[in-house]
């Protein structure tokens, strides 16, 4: 609206959608991460309200709108809220020329994005420090997790991983249909902390647990330790190799089999790739 109505570009740093009774969601381009262009529809999402009454859905429509948060691009938020609540608009005495003739409409509050600048400003001060405080913070200085006390220098359980290279695939594969014992899966390398701490628990971490665990788990079927999010965290958030990981998992745990997720056609990604990308992928 600011800007004669054309549609603004960019990337979306924040988006959250309205929801609730009376109010239906039509999916645009909005997700956050989402990169508006110029040059194709710039719809984020289309709002639909309905109520027992045009006054009660238009004041459903108000509440959603207020509801949403976006950021990084501009958006005509400000001038729907003015035309919803307009007593106008709200007699059903619109025309053609509602707008030009009411120019109150394109006067609105700018918002200000507080939270935003607030997450980022302490991000900022956790990871790199400010001159009000006396130095930064590093992930390494933090307390250390308790390990488990286990002697290393005895010899280690053989597990599954060692059952493998004994019987190959299809033996192992059979090994498991003949099995009446329940195999179990330990999840807490991957899709543990994908659910709860969006997948950001650093290489450093895991593999400090990793040698004790090729003791303490060596009756676990296979470890869930790769794939799904942990190759885009790793490198995206973490600043870390996730084909480094997994060789020194390998190095730390030689004796339990791993596990990872492949999304199908998305491999470990967000889009979908051709059949011999991800083949190559899964062999590499």
């Amino acid at each position: 609206p600011a800007n004669n109505f054309a549609p603004d570009f960019g990337t979306l740093t924040t988006y959250r959608s309205a929801a609730g009774c009376g109010i239906r969601l039509d999916a645009g381009n909005a997700f956050t991460g989402a990169k508006i262009t110029p040059h194709y529809d710039s719809l984020l999402v289309k709002v639909s309200s309905w109520g027992l009454t045009f006054e009660a859905a238009a004041h459903i429509m108000n509440r959603a709108l207020q509801e949403f948060r976006v950021r990084g691009v501009k958006t005509n938020i400000g001038f729907l809220e003015n035309v919803v609540t307009h007593p106008v608009f709200l007699k059903g005495n619109c025309d053609t020329s509602f707008i030009e003739k009411h120019q109150e409409l394109l006067h609105f509050r700018e918002k200000k994005d507080r939270a935003s600048k607030v997450l980022s400003f302490l991000g900022e001060v956790i990871v790199n420090g400010s001159p009000g405080t006396p130095r930064s913070l590093r992930s390494a200085e933090l307390i250390e997790a308790r390990l488990p006390d286990v002697d290393t220098t005895r010899p280690r359980p053989a597990g599954s991983k060692d059952l493998f290279m004994q019987l190959g695939a299809e033996g192992l594969a059979k090994w498991v249909l003949e099995q009446k014992k329940l195999l179990i899966t330990d999840t807490t390398m991957r899709d543990a902390h994908q659910s709860n701490l969006a997948t950001r628990v650093r290489s450093y971490d895991i593999l400090k647990i990793a040698e004790p665990t090729s003791y303490l788990g060596a009756d676990l079927f296979s470890l869930e330790c790769w794939g799904g999010a942990t190759f885009d965290v790793s490198m995206r958030f973490l600043r870390e190799d996730p084909w480094q990981r997994l060789h020194k998992l390998s190095e730390a745990v030689p004796n339990i089999l791993f596990q990872m997720l492949l999304r199908g056609s998305n491999a470990v990604g967000y889009t979908n790739y051709p059949d011999n990308v991800v083949e190559m992928f899964v062999e590499e």
